[in-house]
């Protein structure tokens, strides 16, 4: 039976400023994917990222291009020589990993081989902010197991005490979104130390974090937007510790299973990220988090309004989204 398919942009307000070292955003912008087959729908979705030169229209134009293989049966393996990694290929990769599942009347976790998504300890992140607002973010937030801090170069020995001093028990992600140089990551050892951060994700731009391989961090390293798809992972063996896999980068769960898989034979610990988007692209990313070390999904926490059906935070706890609201028919 043929299938059909449809992309649109979908734009979901924020409740608040999300801001990193690179800029600032208001509103999350994604493309939906809907894939249908007779009676039977998959759904997915991708946060096009302009740090990776993508665009709501580049990605809907690809999306567009492949429309026609699609409809007539191409399958998720055959996605890899139609589209390269990125925020198109995530949304249709899920949309018809979800199709599969309820055409297969099973859950894409069986499909996966992988366990059910489960409540899991997941991120809450401080956005870069005025010192006393991250430390009132920081406060709100003091029960929860784990927090990511946002940070940028000017003001990151501040921002972090800041946080750690109204929050004292949660595990602690700092994130410069490669905004640091090496002298700096030398220089504020200590303070990383003192401060008990657990894990430093992506201190240097991606093109200049060779330096890692000569720098003895004190602090575990990950790699964020060093790391997209499995053919990165040689490169970055002596520079992190840890490697977070996201959907948009790796171009869909299928790409990101095999990248989780590959990066453990490599002695890499994980970590489970996600672009600000709703629950439609955290749910395939929770199939990650059982084998994460570090979770960080809470995109879809900054929303005004996420889709219907969602996942749901408890203190800090992920829940999965609603039976039925993807990767399963009930």
């Amino acid at each position: 039976m043929l299938r059909t398919l449809d992309a649109r942009h979908q734009r979901f307000g924020l409740s608040a400023p999300f801001r990193i070292a690179r800029g600032v955003k208001t509103a999350a912008d994604v493309v939906t994917v809907v894939v249908r087959q007779g009676a039977v729908t998959g759904r997915g979705e991708g946060v096009p990222y302009p740090r990776y030169g993508e665009t709501i229209a580049d990605a809907l134009a690809q999306i567009a291009g492949v429309a026609a293989p699609i409809e007539a049966g191409a399958s998720r393996a055959d996605l890899a020589s139609l589209l390269p990694p990125g925020a198109a290929r995530n949304a249709v990769d899920c949309a018809l990993w979800d199709l599969e599942a309820r055409l297969a009347g099973t859950s894409v976790a069986t499909l996966a081989g992988v366990a059910a998504p489960a409540p899991v300890a997941s991120a809450i992140t401080i956005a870069i902010d005025t010192p006393d607002a991250m430390s009132a973010a920081a406060a709100r937030a003091s029960h929860v197991p784990l927090l990511k801090v946002k940070v940028d170069r000017a003001d990151a020995a501040i921002q972090i005490a800041a946080v750690r001093a109204a929050a004292p028990a949660p595990r602690l992600i700092v994130d410069p979104n490669e905004s640091w140089t090496i002298a700096e990551l030398e220089r504020w050892q200590d303070l990383l130390i003192e401060q008990r951060v657990d894990l430093l994700e992506q201190p240097l731009p991606a093109g200049e974090d060779g330096a890692l391989a000569q720098f003895k961090s004190r602090v575990p390293l990950c790699a964020d937007e060093s790391l997209h798809t499995r053919a990165d992972l040689d490169a970055l063996a002596e520079r992190y510790q840890y490697v977070n896999i996201k959907l948009d980068k790796a171009g869909g769960l299928t790409e990101a299973l095999a990248l989780a898989d590959a990066a453990r034979a490599r002695g890499f610990g994980l970590m489970a990220g996600c672009m600000v988007c709703s629950s439609l692209g955290i749910a395939p990313a929770l199939l990650l988090a059982g084998d994460a070390a570090f979770v960080d999904l809470d995109g879809p926490l900054w929303l005004v309004e996420d889709r219907p059906g969602g996942v749901v935070d408890r203190d800090g706890v992920l829940g999965p989204p609603a039976q039925g609201f993807w990767g399963s028919a009930s």
